[in-house]
């Protein structure tokens, strides 16, 4: 596969079949995130895969339960829908993000993003030095994942609902309280087909030199 045509049908596949994923594919995938570039590199992440079926089932209940919290305060505050084909397309989202959060823990591995608990601002004699986040070192370590696991016909989904529940999530997984849990993949043979997600055109939402100039 070439890497265009792989980084355009790359998207969140929620639903799995039963077949497994292999220890060996999981280890390729953690070899293509670590390439990933990081500021100063730094690589400030460690990874958490997780096979065993009943711990599986343990993170997948507190999914759900993040879950079943975040739903219905999502819904409380959608605005209108701009067409009918824009609410098709959420409602088919909610349907399988819903779907997600009851089978989590039937997906054949799960993969946790951690991250230790820094900060990247430095200071001089004029003040703090504010150079972003230390999460922009971290995902494209999940993307290049998640497309390495795209060339092996395995469908991800980075989620952080379980946020909402993350000590839980730290003391089932012996997680230390430096870290961060910062995104949990999914893992599984998808049920459905890969291809190019519903989004808005480049074009509408790039400018040029100044903002609000669109190439004409």
């Amino acid at each position: 596969m070439e890497l265009y045509e792989g980084i355009m049908t790359t998207r969140a596949m929620r639903r799995f079949t039963a077949e497994p994923v292999t220890r060996d594919e999981i280890v390729r995938c953690l070899k293509a995130a670590v390439q990933a570039p990081s500021g100063g590199n730094i690589q400030p992440w460690q990874f958490l895969v997780v096979t065993d079926a009943e711990t599986r089932a343990a993170v997948g209940d507190i999914y759900r339960r993040s879950y079943d919290r975040y739903e219905p305060a999502l819904l409380a505050v959608l605005p209108p829908f701009r067409s009918d084909e824009d609410e098709a397309s959420f409602r088919r989202t909610a349907a399988a993000s819903r779907h997600l959060a009851d089978h989590l823990g039937d997906a054949a591995a799960m993969v946790l993003f951690l991250m230790p608990a820094i900060s990247m601002t430095l200071a001089d004699d004029q003040g703090d030095l504010d150079v972003g986040t230390p999460y922009a070192s971290v995902y494209p370590a999940v993307q290049n994942f998640l497309l390495a696991a795209r060339d092996l016909g395995i469908g991800t989904a980075l989620t952080t609902v379980y946020r909402i529940y993350q000590q839980e999530l730290r003391d089932l997984l012996e997680i230390p309280e430096r870290y961060e849990v910062v995104a949990l993949v999914p893992m599984g043979r998808p049920v459905g087909r890969f291809g190019v997600a519903r989004r808005r055109p480049a074009e509408a939402i790039t400018s040029w030199d100044r903002f609000g100039r669109r190439d004409t």
